[in-house]
């Protein structure tokens, strides 16, 4: 794919970048391991100074950067506005948050026959995030608010389609007065980052994306002994039992499913409705999804817009053809729109059966595969067999069945009566297919910092006394 800027409403070319030369690229990599001998040094509370910088600086340029997220990939400028200040929001949440996450960790002294034991975590140094274009401010910002607070220098080999967000974000930690070099964006394709990952002075990868692309990077860095973190993609279940509220949960369902025009590794996808309310929730769900409006992303009266790239749009036009074929039925949508750009019709499939490919892939658009089930346990074991494990949804009143819920989904996320989403507040991330380690929170921090233990011992502790048989065994 080539860095270029091409509008998917239109599908027009509007600006193209040349690959960083191997030249530029050395100098890129020495730059950001000497940043990182200086950044390490900084105090916790000189960081939260500037992620504070960085999040006025952003909110300041939200309008300008919506328009560039939805020029470069579609999404609808309600939406780039609500990425771009969900941004802002974590920038300052590690801010007020990081310093006491980085004070060092007491523990029993007396128990290891210490003066005293804690542990600090430590940044391990230049960190390489390999990004997607979905969310092209937000998911970067969820590697880097973390990563900078924690004292890591980042590197981030952004999707292909997104070069001017990916160079704002640079420019970003600049104006906010970072230390030069702590954060630079490689304009590199995708043939380059084995090269970057295998590099000595970047200790760890952090990767948003394909599962092919994961299985690359984690094979890499296991060959290198450097450790990652990778959220793939998603496939994620939505149960709805018979004493949900069908409208809220069908008016839920619909956005969940829609949001960012069908694009989110985190959109509910597969919808497993119980056989007692499946005809009452598959009328409302299907008139919802009607009703959206298609159109020109720009505009404020637009929900849902093209899709990204023309691939997109054409893998979505074959996972409804090939269930179609396949006896499904097509309740709406279910058709290009014919329009310039890469549009397709929100659309709702009933009747997906194992055969059809939507029932074990990803479907990467505004497509909703709909099953009857006569049981939570039923719904459950669907959902389970499915290789991905990133989030859930369950619409129930039912308490028992809240519990099942939690105890027996297979996934790294689970809402009850509510849409999966993203906070600094909260641990995000998979398993299975969907990828391992967490992002946000103080694990999301931690994932990249050295854990180190500290023991201090002195005259009074035992081991200062001679007494020596505890300590020899690991």
């Amino acid at each position: 794919m080539a860095i270029a800027t091409i509008n998917p409403a239109t599908g027009e070319t509007l600006k193209t970048y040349e690959p960083l030369s191997d030249e530029a690229l050395e100098d890129k990599l020495a730059r950001a391991a000497a940043a990182f001998d200086g950044y390490r040094l900084t105090s916790p509370q000189e960081r939260a100074g500037w992620l504070r910088a960085a999040a006025d600086v952003l909110e300041g340029d939200l309008d300008p950067v919506a328009e560039l997220m939805t020029t470069e990939m579609g999404k609808t400028l309600a939406s780039a506005k609500a990425e771009a200040t969900k941004c802002v929001a974590a920038l300052r949440w590690y801010a007020e948050h990081g310093p006491a996450m980085l004070e060092p960790q007491e523990k029993d002294a007396a128990a290891v026959k210490a003066e005293r034991a804690y542990v600090v975590h430590q940044p391990l140094g230049v960190v390489l995030a390999i990004m997607p274009w979905n969310f092209p401010l937000w998911q970067a910002m969820r590697f880097a608010a973390p990563a900078l607070m924690a004292g890591n220098v980042g590197l981030l080999k952004h999707a292909s389609n997104v070069p001017q967000t990916a160079l704002y974000l640079e420019e970003l930690f600049g104006k906010a007065g970072f230390p030069a070099d702590v954060f630079q964006t490689l304009l590199i394709g995708s043939g380059t980052v084995e090269r970057v990952l295998r590099d000595d002075r970047v200790m760890a990868a952090t990767l948003t994306g394909s599962g092919p692309a994961g299985q690359s990077v984690a094979a890499i860095a296991g060959d290198a002994l450097k450790p990652t973190v990778l959220e793939l993609g998603g496939s994620d279940p939505y149960i709805v039992m018979p004493s949900a509220h069908l409208d809220t949960a069908a008016e839920v369902a619909t956005t969940a499913r829609n949001q960012n025009n069908g694009q989110s590794c985190i959109a509910a996808k597969r919808f497993f409705v119980h056989r007692d309310v499946a005809e009452d929730f598959t009328r409302l769900f299907a008139e919802k999804i009607g009703a959206l409006t298609v159109g020109d992303p720009m505009d404020a009266d637009t929900q849902i817009g093209p899709l990204a790239t023309e691939s997109g749009v054409q893998d979505v036009e074959e996972y409804v053809e090939d269930a179609r074929a396949k006896g499904a039925t097509v309740v709406v949508g279910g058709a290009r729109v014919d329009r310039p750009g890469w549009f397709y019709e929100p659309t709702l499939v009933s009747g997906v059966t194992p055969e059809m490919r939507m029932h074990s892939e990803e479907v990467f658009g505004p497509v909703a595969a709909l099953y009857v089930v006569d049981s939570l346990d039923e719904a459950i074991t669907i959902a389970n067999s499915h290789d991905y494990g990133l989030g859930s949804n369950l619409w129930s009143e039912d308490e028992d069945e809240r519990a099942q819920f939690v105890r027996d989904i297979q996934s790294g996320m689970a809402f009850i009566n509510g849409m999966t989403a993203s906070y600094p507040e909260l641990p995000f991330g998979g398993i299975k297919q969907s990828g391992y380690g967490r992002e946000l929170t103080a694990l999301g921090m931690y994932e990249f910092m050295n854990a180190k233990t500290v023991w201090v011992g002195g005259p009074s502790s035992q081991q200062a006394k001679g007494s020596t048989a505890g300590a020899a065994a690991e």
